[in-house]
């Protein structure tokens, strides 16, 4: 993607970002509805499909020619990574958002032929916008996010991981897990996805863990990861799929060799 396009494009992004934000904020002074999906702990608010709705609308008006894969139902039927995809949770936490009214994000990656080009992930109620463009950093804001360090070992490390430890009817061998917590620093899980890739790529977080994420939980903060000089991939250490379900295992370099050694299936 040339330079100017895809500055035009992430401007457009950062401001619909805002804009949506905004509109959360003040739905949340308000009663709305809550259903459930896959299983009553999956929500999923008016909320959240409004503001996939916003975001779908601007995209098609704005850009007809991309597409969108996005977890509330506004996207388009994608079999390729052909062209230029809009990757979209409209609310990363929804969880968080209706039980705690914080913890959670807006997260979009923008990608060209399946390369990541802009990243945005918004911590609504903080007020904190994560960004990065293809080659050109990622940020917190207006301040640039430095490299992820070179000297982090597991045991000064802080994982992230979530409860969800099985995949395809496999699980992870429990005590692996239990011995990465005890060599580690300490773990962290915050209910969203979006913001434990923010975090690495900040490098508050060294390292995070999950058995099944969608594209949508992903996309913007493999993008930030990039950026920082960070690894993203499936458990297994093959490539993640932009358009299905992942394992994932995002981190510092400098740690991922080590790591591996703690995820094994049964």
């Amino acid at each position: 993607m040339e330079k100017a396009i895809r500055q035009k494009i992430f401007e457009n992004a950062k401001e619909w970002v805002y804009e949506a934000g905004e509109k959360i904020r003040e739905h949340m002074q308000r009663q709305f509805q809550i259903d459930t999906k896959s299983n009553p702990n999956d929500l999923v608010t008016e909320v959240d499909k409004a503001t996939e709705q916003f975001f779908a609308e601007k995209i098609k008006n704005t850009h007809p020619d991309h597409k969108l894969i996005g977890e509330e139902g506004y996207g388009d039927k994608v079999e390729n990574v052909d062209g230029v995809i809009w990757i979209i949770d409209p609310i990363d936490g929804t969880m968080n958002f209706v039980h705690q009214k914080r913890n959670f994000a807006i997260s979009i990656g923008i990608y060209q032929d399946g390369i990541g080009e802009i990243g945005l992930i918004y911590n609504v109620m903080e007020d904190v916008l994560y960004t990065a463009l293809k080659g050109e950093g990622a940020y917190r804001n207006q301040d640039k996010l430095p490299l992820l360090s070179d000297n982090v070992q597991i045991e000064t490390s802080i994982v992230g991981m979530n409860s969800i430890l099985a995949c395809e009817n496999k699980r992870v061998n429990e005590k692996k897990i239990q011995q990465l917590i005890k060599d580690c620093r300490g773990t962290r899980s915050y209910g969203s996805a979006a913001l434990e890739f923010a975090f690495v790529a900040e490098g508050i977080m060294d390292c995070y863990v999950t058995m099944n994420l969608a594209p949508w939980d992903f996309a913007a903060g493999y993008i930030l990861i990039e950026e920082v000089g960070g690894k993203t991939v499936q458990a297994t250490g093959d490539p993640v799929n932009l358009l299905t379900n992942n394992t994932i295992i995002t981190c510092n370099k400098q740690i991922y060799q080590d790591l591996t050694n703690y995820i094994e299936f049964k």
